[in-house]
């Protein structure tokens, strides 16, 4: 079993700031060989992928994030985290970790380990 726990969210005002965590548990040890993405859901949209990072420390952005968020990993602590700085109104999801594998120069693949989900809402 493999369990993906997120925690961070809540409501911001637009230009702050807020910092995701998920802690990674059960069968997914070592955690450092995964690569890890964040993805986001807004009501009426597509899941989509905010940002990776590899077991080897590569990061990839999608566009709409890009210099804004940061992903990074502490593997003693098996825990990824999505740093969101400069928020708009429509970053406004739940936002989702997930664990996966992302070969070099190759598109991320996602496993079928995700959290619950925490919502991240933008709003003035």
């Amino acid at each position: 079993q493999v369990q993906l726990v997120e925690s961070g969210g809540g409501l911001v005002q637009p230009g702050g700031s807020l910092r995701l965590s998920c802690v990674a548990s059960g069968n997914i040890f070592p955690f450092s060989i995964y690569a890890m993405g964040w993805y986001r859901q807004a009501p009426g949209k597509q899941r989509e992928l905010v940002a990776t990072i590899t077991s080897g420390g590569s990061t990839n952005y999608a566009d709409s994030v890009k210099g804004r968020f940061t992903i990074s990993r502490d593997n003693a602590k098996n825990t990824v985290y999505l740093q969101m700085n400069s928020l708009k109104p429509e970053d406004t999801a739940v936002y989702y970790c997930n664990a996966g594998h992302q070969p070099p120069n190759s598109d991320y693949r996602p496993l079928d380990y995700w959290g619950q989900g925490t919502q991240v809402t933008v709003s003035s």
